[in-house]
């Protein structure tokens, strides 16, 4: 058996692909389990499909790349395994559920082989899927499912970031509308081609909100990551990648009494995330779910000991 967890990009995405840095942390209640077998030929099960490897939709390939990788990375024949993935995220929701399958599967072969992988490999593995499945990810995705707390990333390198304070807790929301990474990426590109100074302006602005949130984070100020936040979401509203659903969550989260609240993931539709004031997750959860979500997570950054 394999596990791992969904992930959420506190700030800095899009802003990531272009080099800067972003910051992520774990959702760990949305989880994606890969259970791994000997067979006499590849099968694959799904929510999706059930059969054999080589009849399985397109859509699935990225699981079959980070098995057959990862197999090969261990020594194992890639024909002689039956891999049943399940998982709770939502797809195509900004929440990493590509790169946490992967994940999933990566663990599930090293589990079964008993042959350990380092930090490194295992994001390799992950990272050679994602491209798979959207192209040129900037490597935040694969860092953040296999990192047990928040991270600070730049370039393929990602660092633990500490929590001060007395720690953090966020509410994820669900618009109930895919995000397409790709298509939101390639937006902010051709919005780029057209105005390269507008753009790098607000990724300029990004990276720096991104240094602000560690730094915050760090020393506990939950009042610091919510305006970090909030500012980051204007940014991103002008890179044109928040939309009408996002919006209207933004929203009611801040009047809930959220510290602040902004997308997370590429946008266009996904989801959003919001600064729990001290004790008040639950009941923002349920304004955010009053106010059209359809589904709810709560994530908590506990402070360092």
């Amino acid at each position: 058996m394999g596990t791992a967890h969904a992930k959420a990009i506190l700030i800095g995405e899009h802003a990531a692909v272009y080099g800067a840095p972003a910051m992520a942390i774990p959702v760990l209640d949305a989880v994606a389990n890969a259970r791994l077998a000997p067979a006499e030929r590849g099968i694959l099960e799904t929510e999706l499909y059930r059969g054999p490897v080589e009849g399985a939709p397109s859509g699935l390939t990225p699981v079959i790349i980070a098995l057959h990788h990862a197999l090969q990375r261990v020594g194992y024949p890639t024909g002689g395994a039956s891999l049943a993935v399940t998982s709770n995220i939502p797809m195509r929701r900004g929440l990493g559920s590509s790169a946490t399958v992967a994940a999933a599967v990566v663990d599930a072969v090293v589990a079964a082989t008993g042959i350990q992988l380092d930090q490194w490999t295992r994001w390799e593995l992950v990272q050679e899927a994602e491209t798979v499945a959207h192209g040129t990810p900037s490597g935040i995705d694969a860092a953040a499912v296999l990192a047990s707390g928040p991270i600070f990333y730049r370039r393929g390198q990602s660092q633990s970031v500490p929590v001060g304070g007395d720690g953090f807790t966020f509410v994820l929301a669900d618009t109930g509308e895919p995000s397409s990474t790709a298509t939101a990426v390639a937006r902010v590109r051709q919005r780029r081609d057209h105005k390269p100074a507008f753009v790098d302006s607000r990724i300029e602005k990004l990276a720096d909100l991104t240094h602000a949130a560690a730094e915050a984070c760090q020393a506990g100020s939950v009042h610091l990551v919510g305006a970090a936040m909030n500012e980051g979401q204007e940014a991103l509203r002008d890179l044109g990648v928040s939309c009408d659903s996002l919006d209207r969550l933004v929203e009611s989260a801040r009047d809930a009494g959220a510290v602040g609240a902004k997308l997370t993931g590429g946008g266009m539709g996904g989801c959003i995330i919001a600064l729990a004031p001290t004790g008040g997750a639950d009941a923002l959860a349920a304004v955010l779910r009053t106010s059209g979500a359809t589904r709810t997570w709560i994530s908590t950054m506990e402070a360092a000991a």
